[in-house]
């Protein structure tokens, strides 16, 4: 059901190479990338009515417009499975009490006396984000993306989410009603690369979408190849890929957990990735027995779990100590990493790569979909070691203020002279010198 991969005996490689040793998923965003190109131009052109063509084309319903009416998220949330909504509520909740602590505030640096720099923080303007909802749907992405964009203070957020044929045209209900409880009441039926291309051209119109300054949300790969055409023209988060959990385990851990926890993110989809990393082969053992009764006793069985545990994303990683095992698990750099074994919280301390961590048997990557307070979109395919998981500073712009008197100035111009001229960039110098009667001030 899942293959291994034996590190044991020989010293690990460094860097590339060991990464290279280690199960990924095929994701050629590049390639994709020319197919999302006329679509994207096409909204450019036509704007709405280019995406009531590729709903109708992709997503098999007839729109007769995009915007989702304020009173269907009205509906949706009034006929919210009441235990959906308090779980809801809580997700939201919790997301506020971690994402409100991460608000930076203005802090002014006196360099000099009479010199100042002040960084102040400044939202974006307006952000599209974008729900998933094919295989299944994700009103928790709605919670992970709104509310950090809430905290920042962005004042206009708007939301795309796939039309959903079985519900007339419009998105899952479920994730209107997160919409609604959110407080987000600017929502459009529009999936894929087109509802990117929205955002980023803007549409015009009675329900036209005004342009965004940023886009964030996960998606599958028309989406990540929507952002990389995108980027340079507005702010992304990241090109999220296939989701991915790898859990390093020692002869401590339940296999019963593991496994479970292996599976939960292989029912995401057929490209998941879900990799142990052990230097204990009776758990590696122990973990591939208990996959199979807890595989046949789930849902999305053929089209997800099986596919994507056989995979060649998804490994048992043997090797020789949980040393060697950390520098995996750092090469791997996983979205999701859980660590249990003893002394979890001391090995999750060393960790330098992975979009988020989670310690020992009790915080399993479950919690954190859902429920932690933490946020779920996270970096992926190896991003971890370079780019962090959405959060209040994802939406926030860090801007310089500089503030120097004219002795402050006159104390530095023989240096920013001197430094001009070395770039042979004169006029910089001379910028400073007609303050001063074209003289550079004595020391």
């Amino acid at each position: 059901m899942i293959s291994r991969i034996d590190l044991r005996g020989d010293a690990l490689p460094e860097g590339g190479a060991l990464r290279d040793l280690l199960p990924r998923a095929e994701f050629d965003v590049e390639a994709a990338l020319e197919k999302v190109r006329p679509i994207c131009e096409d909204v450019h052109h036509r704007g709405t009515a280019a995406l009531i063509e590729y709903a109708q084309k992709f997503d098999g319903v007839t729109l007769e417009q995009v915007r989702v009416p304020a009173a269907a998220l009205k509906t949706a949330l009034d006929e919210l499975d009441p235990a959906v909504r308090a779980a809801l509520e809580e997700s939201i909740r919790r997301a506020r009490i971690v994402h409100r602590g991460q608000r930076r505030t203005e802090h002014t640096t006196q360099v000099v006396p009479g010199g100042t720099v002040t960084e102040k923080w400044v939202p974006v303007e307006r952000v599209g984000l974008y729900a998933p909802g094919g295989r299944s749907v994700y009103p928790s992405s709605v919670v992970m993306n709104v509310v950090p964009a809430q905290e920042a203070g962005v004042e206009s957020i708007a939301l795309a989410s796939p039309p959903q044929k079985e519900f007339g045209g419009l998105p899952h209900p479920t994730i209107l009603a997160a919409c609604a409880l959110l407080g987000v009441d600017e929502v459009y039926a529009a999936g894929g690369a087109q509802a990117v291309a929205m955002f980023a051209y803007g549409t015009s119109g009675p329900d036209g979408c005004p342009p965004a300054n940023m886009v964030t949300g996960p998606g599958n790969i028309w989406v990540a190849a929507a952002k990389r055409y995108f980027t340079g023209k507005i702010g992304i988060d990241t090109e999220a890929g296939p989701t991915e959990i790898a859990v390093l385990a020692d002869s401590t851990a339940d296999p019963v957990h593991v496994a479970a926890d292996l599976i939960s993110q292989a029912e995401h989809d057929p490209l998941a990735a879900a990799v142990l990393v052990t230097d204990s082969a009776e758990l590696a053992d122990a973990v591939e027995k208990e996959l199979e009764p807890q595989v046949a006793a789930t849902k999305h069985v053929e089209d997800r779990i099986k596919p994507a545990l056989a995979g060649k994303q998804s490994a048992i990683v043997l090797v020789d100590s949980l040393e060697d095992g950390l520098k995996v698990v750092d090469a791997y750099g996983a979205e999701h990493l859980e660590i249990q074994t003893a002394d979890a919280a001391a090995w999750a301390a060393r960790v330098r790569n992975a979009g988020a961590i989670f310690v020992g048997p009790w915080a399993p990557v479950s919690l954190g979909d859902y429920c932690a307070g933490s946020n779920h979109v996270l970096p992926t395919g190896g991003c971890a070691c370079h780019s962090s998981g959405l959060s209040v500073q994802s939406f926030l712009r860090g801007i310089h203020i500089v503030d120097y008197t004219r002795d402050a100035l006159a104390e530095v111009t023989h240096h920013v002279v001197t430094l001009a001229e070395a770039e042979d960039l004169p006029a910089h110098g001379a910028a400073l010198k007609a303050r001063f009667g074209w003289k550079v001030p004595t020391q």
